[in-house]
């Protein structure tokens, strides 16, 4: 039988709800309807006077070429940052979920890092890797190496994807931990005596019973590649060397706050929010159907 909440007051169910409606159109509903306003605007850079322009902004951003290269470089870096994040924290699930002595504390190690916020974990990572004194910078210099993302953009690249991995493998850790504790024991022992190895295990039953986990960590790893990563490039790089790590969302920061150009940064924070609608879109459409639930 279907039960139902019913309440003596009508205006009771309103008024719960009414903190977080509130808090959405505060903080979401209103800046990106702003956003959208000022796109088809032109402001002076004192924001004294503006003229309306349609799509021109628009137009203008997919005629630049800077435009078009940071498209290139964000996805080089969420899929680079996704793929090394989820499968460095999927590794250490399966290791931390055999460890019999002195679980706790690998389990504890590994949470660390969720702790640190983003811009101090590109710090940590930039003075390790600084070319004067660092000491991942010193030992790749002493295997023949030269290390010197100040410089070289790729090495840059390769500096900000560790930094923004390493930050969010402790996030995903917990999940991908929490998935594999709940499968049930006595179906890898079943599958053990059968004759399965380790490999063929994980791959036949263990990974497919935590695919809802991986999906819904593939979701959200997207979305912080995308945008909370912003403080890792802003305290390591700061969209260079040449813009080579200038990813869309540090784009938008750079011209409206620094350029100054308030419409063509509008206009950019429009398109950043419909790619990641249509990719979260995308991701539950076609991806979920693969995840066993």
């Amino acid at each position: 039988m279907e039960k139902r909440c019913t309440f003596n007051n009508m205006w009771l169910p309103y008024f719960l709800v009414a903190p977080q409606i509130i808090i959405t159109f505060i903080f979401f509903l209103w800046p990106a309807s702003q956003a959208l306003y000022q796109s088809f605007l032109i402001e002076d850079a004192f924001g004294l006077s503006s003229e309306f322009v349609w799509f021109e902004n628009f137009e203008e951003l997919f005629s630049d070429p800077l435009y078009l290269d940071s498209f290139y470089t964000t996805v080089l870096f969420s899929v680079s940052t996704t793929f090394l994040s989820l499968s460095l924290s999927l590794l250490f699930a399966v290791m931390a979920d055999r460890v019999i002595k002195g679980e706790m504390a690998y389990k504890s190690i590994l949470l660390w890092p969720y702790a640190v916020a983003p811009a101090v974990a590109g710090v940590l990572w930039m003075f390790m890797f600084n070319t004067g004194n660092g000491i991942l910078a010193l030992t790749l210099q002493s295997l023949g190496y030269e290390w010197n993302h100040v410089l070289r953009g790729g090495q840059a690249m390769v500096l900000v994807i560790i930094a923004a991995a390493w930050k969010q493998i402790s996030y995903n850790f917990i999940f991908f931990l929490a998935g594999l504790q709940s499968i049930p024991k006595s179906m890898l022992e079943a599958s053990a005596i059968d004759g399965a190895g380790p490999v063929k295990r994980f791959w036949t039953i263990v990974f497919p019973l935590i695919s809802p986990t991986t999906f819904f960590l593939i979701v959200v790893n997207v979305v912080y590649a995308f945008f909370e990563t912003f403080g890792i490039i802003h305290a390591v790089t700061q969209g260079g060397p040449y813009k080579s790590t200038e990813i869309l969302v540090y784009k938008v920061y750079n011209d409206g706050f620094v350029g100054l150009d308030l419409g063509g940064s509008s206009a950019q924070s429009v398109i950043l929010m419909i790619i990641v609608v249509s990719l979260t879109v995308f991701q539950f459409r076609y991806i979920e159907r693969r995840v066993q639930y």
